[in-house]
């Protein structure tokens, strides 16, 4: 059998994950004809099409569909390698990349970097911050290698792993009178003036039905996908928002800002790691996650001794 190039597998899963020969050739700066042809070319030696042409899109057959997983599959052993030929050189160096959302940059990203950047000094870190649909976008564009998103049922050209799971917390400034750290109920907290992301936010979505299924009584919502801007105002006002426990252990006790664990029940968010399908994860990205996650760990086991204080006060106390 007539053998496949790198470049004609490298053509059919840019197709396959654009839905088109013009975006796949602008992404591999190719000519579209120059696409075609590779495709054509796997076709002829494999005896079968790949793909179907219909209203201006390019879907997968599902002989294509397969080729694909195992192509991308083949791609991503060989960049492992390289990968595994570098880590043994003892060699972390080269671009990284980044997407994080603010809830991560807020109080996990610093730490990190302080602890990363003079371990790594060869590596140049490029850090975007951005909600999900930008991130995501950025990945697919490989503009990204990486980016920290909520978990989403997935796309073509991306694949995922869990990262965190966190659990969401009553933020409220003075003004609204809350008892710092105390596990609240939403539907007793009644009216509630909650700020929420936008509606093509996942967040949103998780938390709409939240709100909905325990009954929590809503006087006035404020749409804001501005992170610092909403805790500014919720910190001078009586509005309150639901954000992840990561964005505020640094507030923990400082007055500015009051936070409450939801409880009754509660509500977790997840958070995944997302890259494009056909690459592998680089030593130093894989570096930078291992400490990112170790630092979520770390601000979990603060938040675990800080909400369980309360209690076991409140329970000597009693005694």
């Amino acid at each position: 059998m007539s053998k496949i190039s790198l470049r004609q597998v490298r053509a059919v899963i840019a197709v396959c994950e654009e839905g088109s020969f013009t975006r796949a050739a602008e992404r591999e700066n190719a000519t579209q004809s120059g696409i075609s042809q590779h495709v054509a070319a796997v076709e002829r030696t494999l005896k079968t099409h790949l793909f179907t042409r219909a209203g201006g899109r390019v879907t997968p057959t599902p002989a294509g569909l397969r080729y694909y997983k195992r192509c991308v599959e083949a791609v991503g052993t060989l960049e492992l390698a390289g990968e595994e030929a570098r880590a043994l050189a003892g060699e972390v160096t080269g671009d990284l990349r980044i997407g994080l959302m603010p809830t991560f940059t807020r109080a996990v990203l610093a730490p990190v970097l302080d602890d990363f950047v003079p371990r790594y000094p060869e590596v140049r870190l490029h850090i975007v911050e951005g909600y999900s649909n930008l991130l995501t976008d950025m990945v697919l564009d490989d503009a990204l290698d990486v980016a920290i998103v909520p978990a989403f049922e997935g796309a073509m050209g991306l694949k995922q792993r869990l990262l965190v799971r966190d659990r969401e917390m009553l933020i409220s400034g003075p003004r609204r009178g809350m008892t710092e750290l105390a596990p609240v109920r939403l539907a007793d907290c009644k009216p509630l003036k909650v700020v929420v992301p936008g509606p093509n936010n996942i967040r949103r979505r998780n938390l709409d039905t939240y709100f909905q299924t325990h009954n929590v009584e809503i006087e006035a919502m404020l749409e804001m996908d501005a992170m610092i801007a909403t805790l500014e105002f919720v910190a001078r006002s009586d509005w309150v928002a639901v954000l992840p426990s990561v964005i505020s252990v640094n507030d923990i006790g400082r007055g500015e800002l009051i936070v409450n664990p939801l409880a009754a029940p509660e509500l977790h968010a997840e958070f995944v790691v997302i890259q494009p399908t056909r690459r592998t994860l680089s030593t130093q990205a894989r570096l930078f996650l291992e400490r990112f996650e170790a630092e979520v760990a770390h601000i979990h086991g603060v938040w675990d001794a800080a909400i369980k204080g309360p209690r076991k006060a409140k329970r000597l106390a009693a005694n």
